[in-house]
């Protein structure tokens, strides 16, 4: 099985083929994504690119464009003030499948 290290949206993921994951919110419209490797894993082989690995691509199809994360709340107190005040945020992600890596 082959794995491999590529950067997306200022991030580093170690991916696999028919593997599924969350990445920060890509531009609309957006259908394949064609993705250099910092670094393959071929079986015992490993190689490290310099800064990427010459020959190596990775493709990505979208699988969904707008994934909103986990709610995150967020609360600012005061002891004895009588101040409060909560907060909330949700991350939106695109939903993305490895489909080859060659």
């Amino acid at each position: 099985m082959t794995k491999a290290v590529v950067k997306i949206g200022g991030k580093q993921f170690v991916v696999t083929e028919k593997e599924t994951l969350l990445v920060d919110l890509l531009p609309e419209g957006t259908k394949e994504l064609t993705l250099d490797a910092l670094l393959v894993i071929d079986g015992d082989k490993t190689t490290i690119g310099t800064p990427l690995v010459k020959g190596v691509v990775v493709k990505a199809n979208v699988v969904e464009d707008l994934v909103k994360g986990e709610k995150i709340r967020i609360i600012r107190y005061k002891s004895k003030k009588r101040v409060h005040k909560e907060n909330g945020h949700r991350q939106k992600y695109s939903k993305i499948e490895i489909s080859s890596i060659k």
